[in-house]
């Protein structure tokens, strides 16, 4: 008779061990700084690169780690635990520019790209938000003409991880207007292209380690092998990314929780109140325990999207779930966080106002709780 396990595997404990290591050594002593400075931590890339986490699951034939689905998880889980924004820009380095390549492209784009990704000699940033089309992506205006020499495109993306700092960008645009959501190609444009330039920079409440800006195209001038896909299947490509970027999304919340209840439990046992630590106290061990229930649900509900994907199967339900509902864990998490540390979850001198910070993308990027519900009412209904 067989039976479910929901062991980590020996690799995986190591994994996780090892990237939990890193992010204590290498990522916790700059968190304030970094996130003061809005600054993208370019030093760092070099040993992410190292440890083999800007090429996770992509193909070792390319340079990449090629793990599972579940290990990218753990890996996002493990820097979000200590810097959610560093695990952001990761997420969007792998699970969107480098995962769109890796699937989509053809092998000349593949051989071209992705050992560089993996490397970090070149970092990943994926358009397709715009100030006017944000939930409603299909309804974008960025458009792509084709010509004797190649497509012309002309239009800006918003909000996009790493339009400033980028090296790939996977950007989505239309090429028949009238065909609506299968008039919208996707294409590879490289920074320096003529035509591409950065714009404004976003002041962001939290994440601000991740770099995000507008970026804007004036009659940029790709070549015709810049078409990323099928010309029309942009817009459906985009959505599996998404389907699977879900996933990477709600294993960074799992981490943001985790790090938000492993900051609140330290402080609830080192403060005393009333003569004895608060941790004694009823009202904090409720709400110590309602997380740590929480976060484990949300990992499992995270873990089966990701076994799901790993088996070939499509996750828009599962995927939409998972997001779902670690995002709104976290922001629970990251709430009792701040309350349990009381007027210290207020000041930067504890992690527990980052922390509060950063956690609310999690419940608007890569879709937002209510076009996630939206996802999961017409998978449930059928339409």
């Amino acid at each position: 008779m067989s039976r479910m396990d929901f062991r980590p595997t020996e690799e995986q404990e190591l994994l996780r061990q090892s990237v939990r290591a890193f992010a204590e050594a290498e990522v916790r002593p700059h968190v304030r700084e970094w996130d003061a400075a809005q600054h993208f931590p370019v030093e760092i890339v070099p040993k992410l690169a190292a440890l083999g986490l800007l090429g996770i699951q992509l193909p070792e034939a390319y340079g990449g780690a090629g793990l599972s689905p579940i290990d990218y998880c753990i890996c996002i889980e493990e820097l979000a635990r200590v810097d959610p924004g560093l695990a952001l820009s990761v997420a969007a380095h792998n699970g969107l520019c480098g995962a769109h390549i890796a699937r989509f492209g053809t092998e000349a784009q593949k051989a071209r790209y992705l050992g560089p990704l993996a490397k970090g000699d070149k970092i990943g940033a994926w358009g397709l938000t715009e100030s006017t089309s944000g939930s409603d992506a299909a309804s974008m205006r960025t458009t792509a003409l084709r010509d004797a020499s190649g497509w012309v495109l002309n239009g800006a993306k918003t909000f996009t991880t790493h339009g400033r700092v980028g090296d790939v960008m996977v950007v989505m645009a239309v090429t028949d207007r009238d065909a609506r959501s299968r008039g919208i190609s996707a294409f590879v444009v490289e920074r320096g292209a003529a035509g591409m330039t950065s714009g404004k920079k976003e002041d962001k409440l939290g994440m601000r380690a991740s770099d995000t800006s507008e970026v804007r195209f004036d009659a940029c001038r790709v070549p015709e092998d810049s078409l990323l896909g099928q010309v029309g299947h942009g817009f459906i490509d985009a959505m599996q990314i998404l389907d699977a970027g879900r996933i990477g999304i709600a294993a960074l919340a799992v981490g943001l929780a985790q790090g938000a209840y492993e900051a609140a439990l330290h402080y609830a046992q080192e403060r005393r109140a009333f003569g004895r630590p608060i941790s004694q106290f009823q009202a904090i061990r409720w709400k110590l325990a309602d997380n740590a229930t929480r976060i484990e649900a949300a990992r499992l509900l995270t873990y089966r999207a990701a076994y799901l994907k790993a088996s070939g199967r499509r996750t828009t339900l599962e995927s939409s779930m998972a997001k779902l509902y670690a995002g709104e864990m976290a922001v629970k998490a990251a709430d009792d966080c701040v309350q349990i540390h009381g007027g210290y979850g207020f000041v930067k001198d504890y992690p527990a106002e980052k922390f509060f910070r950063d956690v609310k993308l999690t419940t608007i990027g890569e879709g937002t709780s209510e076009i996630q519900r939206l996802v999961i009412a017409r998978q449930l209904l059928g339409r």
